[in-house]
C-alpha cells in the first residue's frame, strides 16, 4: 500500500488562497488528507473552493474569522467539532475526523490555537484552549492510538523554532508558560518533566514530527510575516505542527515543509506541513 500523505496548512482565507494558486499546488501534491486552518468561509464557500473533495468543517461564530476543516479523498467515518472542557469560544478552532486506513482507525485533528496577547483577555482565551487540549490528548490517544493533532498552534516551542527568539521572549507565541505546555505534551510518557517556565509536569509522550525529522536545526519555519523581507531572509516561526501519538509517529516515513520558491508565489503566509505515513 502506498504511503498516506497528510498535510496541514493555515490558508489565511481559503478563497484568497485558491485565487493565488493553492489549487494548482494541490493538484501536484498528491495529498490524501488535508487539514485546514483559518478557512474564513462557510461550508458552501469551502465546497466551491475545493470541488471534488470530501469536506467537513467547523465555522467560527463570527463571519470571516478562524474556521477549521478537513478535506479528504474519502469521507470520514465520524466527525467531532467540539473541544471538551474548553470554556472559551472554540467554534472554528477544533475538528476531529476518524478515517479507516489499512484496516485501522486514524484520527486527524485540525486545530487553530488562539494567537493571544500577553496579559490581556485574548491570552486568557489561549490559556483556556491549551488547558482543554491538554485534557483531551490522553483521552484521544486512548480512544484512537493512531492520532495526530495538527495545525497552527501559535506557539514556538523552542529557541530553534523562532529566528528572532530573543526579541520575542515576552510576547504571545513564545511565552515560557505557553512553551511549557509543549514540554509536557512532548515529554517522555509518564515521566516528570522540568518545564521551561520553572514548573514541573508529567510527560504525555506525543511526538513533534517536525523536530524528530529535522533534528537540532533552526526551523524549518512555517510562517513568515507579510511585512518587510521576512520571507526572503527566512526570518520565520515554526508554529505549524503535526503532533502524533507514539503509535502513529512510528509509522511516519517523511516530513517536509513546502516553502514557496519566491515571496510573490505564496498563496498563504503559512507553509504546508507534509507527512507521509505507512498505514
Amino acid at each position: 500500500m502506498p504511503a498516506t500523505r497528510i498535510v496541514s496548512v493555515n490558508v489565511n482565507g481559503i478563497r484568497a488562497a485558491v485565487r493565488k494558486g493553492m489549487t494548482e499546488w494541490l493538484d501536484a501534491a498528491n495529498v490524501d488528507i488535508l487539514c485546514l486552518q483559518e478557512v474564513r468561509a462557510t461550508a458552501t464557500e469551502l465546497a466551491t473552493s475545493l470541488p471534488g473533495w470530501e469536506l467537513v468543517n467547523s465555522e467560527a461564530l463570527l463571519k470571516g474569522r478562524a474556521g477549521v476543516a478537513v478535506a479528504a479523498r474519502v469521507a470520514p467515518d465520524a466527525v467531532r467539532t467540539t473541544l471538551p472542557g474548553d470554556e472559551t469560544d472554540a467554534a472554528g478552532r477544533w475538528i476531529e475526523a476518524d478515517f479507516t486506513i489499512g484496516g485501522s482507525t486514524v484520527t486527524v485533528v485540525s486545530a487553530y490555537v488562539h494567537t493571544g496577547e500577553a496579559e490581556t483577555p485574548r491570552q486568557d482565551l489561549k490559556w483556556g484552549f491549551l488547558d482543554a487540549m491538554t485534557a483531551r490528548m490522553p483521552i484521544l490517544r486512548a480512544a484512537s492510538p493512531l492520532s495526530v493533532i495538527m495545525g497552527d498552534l501559535n506557539v514556538g516551542h523552542r529557541e530553534l523554532d523562532i529566528r528572532n527568539w530573543k526579541g520575542n521572549r515576552g510576547k504571545a507565541g513564545f511565552l515560557p508558560r505557553e512553551r511549557a505546555y509543549f514540554d509536557c505534551w512532548l515529554g517522555p510518557d509518564g515521566e516528570t518533566v522540568e518545564c521551561v517556565d520553572g514548573t514541573t509536569g508529567t510527560g504525555m509522550g506525543w511526538v513533534d514530527l517536525g523536530r524528530r525529522f529535522a533534528g537540532e536545526v533552526d526551523g524549518p519555519y512555517t510562517w513568515w510575516s507579510m511585512r518587510g523581507r521576512a520571507f526572503d531572509n527566512d526570518t520565520g516561526w515554526r508554529i505549524d505542527y503535526q503532533l502524533a501519538t507514539p503509535e502513529l509517529a512510528a509509522k511516519a516515513q517523511s516530513y517536509s515543509v513546502f516553502r514557496a520558491s519566491a515571496w510573490d508565489t505564496r498563496w498563504s503566509d503559512h507553509a504546508p506541513v507534509i507527512v507521509d505515513y505507512d498505514l
